[in-house]
């Protein structure tokens, strides 16, 4: 009885310790992680020139607003809008290609499964960037240079093999069972993926847009190489029309970076839970 208490106190006492490390490590991210965003805000409302007679994590004196309102005047939105439609409609292509071709891959047998599957995970390791000169050859052939919708192939395209990966892991981990009951209810296999199989993997798809939008959002190598005009450019080029000819005005630059980093901090928040969920959900298969 004596060893049974000694063993539980022990036990409990690992348990303490673990959970007091782990906190602290929690706490050291936290501060690793807020810093760079604390940075840009605090500077972001200083004139040109205050970062360099101020420190830079100082409080500005005085406190300078004409950053924000000066951004706006000068086409933000223009930039914002145009990323917006850009991910929405790229997003919404991708996810249904994804689970498309996930459901077959995670829920049926056939020949070349195997080799299917195996060529989307290869897909995953060719880099990005050695594609951009045929791509943009293959744009200019089309037509489609300087047009906002000529980002939608190459987007769509690198974020398949990831997207189809992460999907198929996580449809194995719905029971078949409920495939089966629903086909005993007279139920084929395109009603058991878009009632059954689609609804169930809301938390998947979820992870995925989470995922695949911050990397659209923040996208710089396609849209640089295939977008000329200003009326065309996304928020990621939009610090180059905000910097000065002959110098750079930083805490504007840094008022841009604040806005643009805010629509996927506030998603990021709202659907934390089911990007969780969904990595989680994939990674026990996977």
């Amino acid at each position: 009885m004596n060893d049974k208490k000694a063993d539980y106190r022990k036990s409990k006492t690992k348990s303490r310790i673990a959970w007091v490390i782990a906190t602290v490590l929690a706490i050291f991210w936290m501060f690793v992680a807020l810093i760079p965003f604390a940075f840009m805000i605090l500077n972001s409302f200083r004139k040109q020139f205050d970062m360099l007679s101020q420190g830079v994590f100082h409080l500005p004196d005085p406190w300078f607003f004409d950053n924000y309102p000066g951004i706006v005047a000068n086409g933000f939105f223009g930039y914002f809008f145009r990323s917006v439609i850009i991910v929405v409609v790229c997003m919404i292509l991708m996810l249904t290609i994804a689970a498309f071709a996930a459901y077959p891959l995670s829920r049926m047998q056939f020949k070349l499964r195997g080799l299917i599957y195996a060529g989307i995970v290869a897909m995953m390791s060719i880099p990005m960037h050695v594609t951009l000169i045929p791509i943009f050859k293959m744009t200019t052939n089309m037509g489609l240079y300087d047009n906002l919708f000529s980002l939608v192939g190459p987007y769509v395209t690198f974020a398949l093999p990831m997207s189809v990966f992460i999907l198929t892991a996580f449809m194995m981990t719905i029971p078949k069972e409920v495939e089966e009951s629903a086909e005993i209810d007279g139920c084929n296999k395109f009603s058991n993926f878009f009632k059954i199989i689609l609804p169930l993997s809301k938390s998947g798809l979820s992870t995925l847009a989470i995922y695949n939008g911050v990397s659209m959002w923040n996208e710089f190598a396609f849209a640089n190489t295939l977008l000329q005009t200003a009326s065309q450019k996304t928020l990621p080029l939009a610090l180059g029309q905000f910097k000065g000819e002959h110098a750079m005005d930083m805490p504007l630059i840094l008022a841009v970076l604040v806005l643009s980093a805010l629509p996927m901090i506030i998603l990021f928040i709202i659907f934390q839970d089911k990007l969780v969920k969904g990595m989680m959900a994939g990674a026990v298969k996977g």
